[in-house]
């Protein structure tokens, strides 16, 4: 068999097919990865169950995988029966995704005529209704998960025409239709979480992220700059030194680290080398290439880090799948694993743990039109990373499902 054809073939496994192959991953983290990998459809019938005052909507900062900016007429996501979300986004029939229907008055996951399982609208957090004292709504400013609020610092990367070739984020700045957000003012920031700070209980951590900012007299110092001074907008509602957060940014020096953990409450920083490998990180990252000297360097930058903020408070990203990209990707499965594995061991073993996002050829990214790789694949990606994060006694306290809900292997984590 060829190796076009052996994609194809397993591509074309079934999710019952894969569930009875790997008894040792649930079926609900099996079919999470499935639906993430091909999208959901809303019935018109399930958009009629949805109901805005109890329910998150979608935000439109962002264009759908069809590449159209939505309204705010679709739920934000889905939640399973264990707990586990699903962040995933609509997307046309005729990309053969699941279908969400309602059965028996329930949202569920329908493939074909069969139903797969039911499932939750994501449900909004009481400040998604109020506006800031400037006038900005406040969901607009912070957004939620169902145990987490995100910050978005900023849409725009400098990498600009170099951006991460999976990536859509210069060419969505480009694209007519686009809502603008506001400029985030930290005042905003600080009257946010105030106000989602009295919903007790409800959110576990703050995760802030951005586009990468290269100025300042050492690369991305305005970048640290501008993060602490949102760290710290936040930390004036904590009365301890370091409060629950995540910072997914860019590969920062020792000095620059060394402020950011000394000057504000961050608790754990995570650098995303987003694919495992130095010359495919040379093909699809090639601003991250640039910006520092190349894949070696962003590695040893987030190793580094462990030294500052402590073993299990450190960790990479990667973009599962990617490394099969063509034309210059892996071509086979079997041999993208193995590398994929062999280096994220070697990160573990100064105690940083990788993990992955699926895969999705974004619509106005320059891999649109790739594929992304089997279920079968992402399953054995999945059993992969975890079983090294447990054989180097790493944990994923700070990025497991409740605190995002995008990783299937740090969900795999929680049964350990």
């Amino acid at each position: 068999m060829n190796v076009a054809l052996k994609r194809v073939h397993e591509r074309e496994s079934t999710l019952s097919d894969v569930v009875s192959k790997y008894p040792d991953v649930p079926r609900l983290i099996i079919l999470k990865i499935d639906v993430q990998r091909r999208g959901v459809h809303y019935t018109r019938r399930a958009l009629d169950g949805l109901d805005p005052a109890v329910h998150q909507l979608r935000s439109a900062i962002w264009c759908s995988r069809d590449g159209i900016y939505t309204d705010t007429n679709v739920p934000e996501s889905l939640l399973l029966r264990d707990g586990t979300s699903i962040v995933v986004e609509s997307v046309s029939t005729d990309k053969e995704p699941y279908l969400v229907d309602l059965v028996d008055g329930r949202p569920a996951l329908i493939d074909g005529d069969e139903v797969i399982e039911f499932v939750e609208f994501w449900e909004k957090p009481r400040y998604y209704d109020l506006v800031t004292s400037s006038g900005i709504p406040m969901k607009d400013v912070i957004s939620a998960r169902p145990q987490r609020l995100s910050i978005l610092l900023s849409t725009v990367c400098h990498f600009g025409k170099n951006s991460c070739l999976y990536c859509e984020i210069h060419n969505n700045n480009k694209t007519k239709g686009r809502p603008v957000r506001p400029k985030l003012r930290m005042e905003d920031v600080s009257e946010v979480v105030r106000e989602a700070l009295r919903e007790e209980g409800r959110f576990c951590t703050f995760c802030i992220t951005g586009g990468s900012i290269l100025k300042g007299q050492e690369v991305f110092d305005r970048e640290v700059d501008l993060y602490i001074e949102l760290l710290q907008a936040i930390g004036e509602h904590f009365g301890s030194r370091k409060f629950p957060s995540q910072l997914v940014a860019s590969a920062y020096s020792e000095k620059q680290l060394r402020r950011l953990y000394d000057t504000t409450g961050l608790m754990s920083y995570t650098c995303d080398l987003e694919v495992l490998d130095p010359e495919k990180f040379r093909w699809i990252c090639p601003g991250k290439a640039e910006a520092v000297g190349g894949y070696e360097v962003w590695k040893q930058r987030v190793i580094r880090a462990v030294d500052i903020f402590g073993r299990g408070n450190v960790s990479s990203g990667i973009v599962g799948g990617v490394e099969l990209a063509t034309p210059y990707g892996f071509t086979t499965e079997e041999e993208a694993l193995e590398a994929t594995l062999a280096e994220a061991e070697s990160l573990a073993r100064h105690g940083v743990p990788a993990f992955f996002v699926v895969w999705v050829p974004r619509p106005n990214s320059p891999f649109r039109d790739q594929k992304s790789p089997s279920l079968d694949y992402y399953v054995r990606l999945t059993r992969g990373l975890e079983r090294i994060k447990a054989a180097y006694g790493i944990t994923t306290d700070f990025d497991d499902y409740r605190r995002c809900g995008n990783h299937p292997d740090t969900d795999l984590s929680r049964i350990r």
